[in-house]
């Protein structure tokens, strides 16, 4: 994907600058090597494989890049997830942007698994959100679902949500709905952002597809449950933990939306050795 592979190369670029100096005074051009990347932590869910491929194959073309497990299965520490075998320069110059790019994306999954633990039977939706780092979305968005979790909609352009700041503007529900059917395809769902319960029954008969209940209580979330009676899919957004998720399920929500999925998952510790001269790993 060309968003990523511009990512990729500003990385390199970040990093490498005129020359790996470090490297290029140690290692003759010709030699070969072998590398392997572990994890360093109990629980990785590995993800980002390809990313980190293509690092180093921006750097050796002919480099063997072979994963040792599967992307979304839970590791333990010291588990080897990669075996990398080129130019022992392209494996000492990509080891850190590939670190880095793999040790978010499966911090992210990592997060996600233990995130919606337990919730696997509920019939609920887990989704993110648009709260990722700039230039990372695509990739943040595809750890989400290594993780085992569900993608909310890419950006502004592929999905219609009106939030609070729409109604504001719009001077109401009913006026944003109406201007954006008088703009849109008849394909595409209409989801609105409710606060309050009259804003539930002011999206309920402007005809919504999704109504997204905003930070509400759990007596809240079960009062509009009730009022919308199945006539709209409900989303749940905002004070979103663990724990509140087993009580959402029980009032009947369709999906949930968590912005911590992507925006409070920390980098797990991942590893790269490289085999000394005249060694392989074996």
């Amino acid at each position: 994907m060309y968003a990523v592979e511009r990512l990729i190369d500003l990385a390199l670029e970040e990093d490498i600058g005129t020359g790996d100096i470090t490297t290029e005074a140690i290692i003759p051009e010709e030699a070969m090597g072998e590398g392997l990347i572990l994890a360093k932590e109990e629980g990785v869910v590995p993800a980002g494989f390809s990313v980190a491929q293509r690092v180093f194959e921006k750097l050796d073309k002919n480099v063997v890049f072979s994963p040792l497990v599967a992307e979304g299965s839970p590791v333990e520490s010291g588990t080897l997830l990669l075996r990398l075998e080129g130019r022992m320069r392209a494996l000492l110059t990509g080891e850190r942007t590939a670190l880095n790019f793999l040790q978010r994306l499966c911090g992210i999954a990592t997060h996600v698994r233990r995130f919606g633990a337990g919730m696997e039977e509920s019939g609920i939706l887990l989704v993110d959100t648009r709260k990722t780092t700039p230039g990372w979305r695509v990739l943040e968005k595809y750890a989400v679902r290594v993780g085992g979790a569900a993608n909310h909609r890419m950006g502004l352009y592929d999905g219609v949500l009106i939030k609070d700041n729409h109604i504001a503007a719009a001077g109401g529900i009913a006026q944003a709905m109406a201007a954006v059917r008088k703009r849109v395809s008849h394909l595409i769902r209409i989801e609105v952002e409710a606060e309050t319960l009259e804003e539930v029954d002011e999206a309920v008969a402007g005809g919504a597809d999704v109504i997204l209940l905003d930070n509400m209580d759990a007596a809240m979330v079960a009062e509009a449950v009730r009022r919308i009676g199945g006539r709209s899919l409900v989303e749940v957004s905002g004070m979103v933990t663990p724990e509140r998720m087993k009580t959402l399920a029980l009032a009947g929500v369709n999906i949930i939306s968590a912005g911590a999925l992507t925006h409070q998952a920390r980098a797990v510790d991942l590893s790269m050795r490289i085999a000394p001269p005249g060694g392989l790993f074996r």
